[in-house]
């Protein structure tokens, strides 16, 4: 079922006015980005807040799941690409969005996401859905499923619903788990090279779960992220001594993803 889509034409100047959502706001207090090489120089990775992440490689600026206010993005590139992994006002903040400078900006979303999005988005939006894949700007964006066990169509998050994404780049494949729970096609991923990892109760999984799903797929470096659950942080400390304990090669990296108290 798996389909390529591939972007052609360039996308047209669009005006980007979009109802406002609740957010939290937060001030420019980030932790330093990470520098990972790759066969077309290096892959920058910049931590924001929660499941946001700002990417940057060959001269392209990717934003995922922008969250938490523009304030939080000030005095970065404005992004070529965003990822968007679910209809959760945590991934897809219209607030966020109206703040940001997206007039040449792809939105990459699954089809729940694409029948939110206002008016204004709509031609600047490129649809996948889980298995599908979209190649553009040198880097391939592939949708990979992301739900809650047991599957359920009541549950926060139904399989097909949202996406994860792996991105191919430079050599490299990223994932972005999005709001998932060790399902098997996370444990089934091969070579990823870097992942981002939820783990926060009950939405998503704990840190147990998040650490044998990573040591299933082996990824060559992983950051837990998303780990705010309704009791707070989780404790991800624990998370990297599961993980380096059954397998040291894995480099855990933690980093404050909630900066200001966020």
């Amino acid at each position: 079922m798996k389909s390529t889509i591939l972007l052609t034409a360039a996308l047209a100047a669009f005006a980007v006015p979009a109802p406002a959502q609740t957010a939290p706001t937060v001030a420019v207090s980030r932790v330093g980005a990470d520098r990972i090489a790759t066969k077309k120089g290096p892959l920058t990775v910049q931590p924001i807040t929660h499941g946001s992440v700002v990417l940057t490689w060959n001269g392209k600026t990717m934003y995922v799941d922008p969250y938490g206010g523009s304030a939080a993005y000030a005095g970065l590139a404005a992004p070529d690409v965003i990822l968007i992994t679910d209809i959760h006002g945590d991934h897809l903040d219209l607030k966020t969005l109206a703040g940001l400078s997206l007039s040449k900006t792809l939105l990459v979303v699954p089809p729940a996401v694409a029948e939110l999005l206002p008016a204004a988005y709509q031609a600047q939006a490129r649809v996948l859905r889980n298995g599908q894949r979209l190649d553009t700007l040198g880097l391939r964006v592939t949708a990979i499923p992301m739900y809650n066990l047991p599957e359920a169509p009541d549950a926060r998050h139904p399989k097909g619903r949202g996406n994860g994404y792996v991105l191919t780049l430079g050599g490299k494949n990223v994932y972005l788990s999005g709001d998932t729970e060790d399902i098997a096609e996370m444990r089934a991923l091969k070579g990823i090279d870097v992942a981002f990892v939820c783990m926060n109760l009950p939405y998503t999984m704990d840190l147990q779960q998040a650490a044998q799903g990573v040591l299933a797929f082996k990824p060559g470096i992983v950051y837990p992220y998303h780990y705010r659950g309704s009791s707070g942080l989780s404790d991800v400390g624990a998370f990297k001594k599961t993980v380096n304990s059954a397998n040291q090669k894995i480099d855990v990296r933690l980093r404050n993803w909630y900066p200001a108290g966020q």
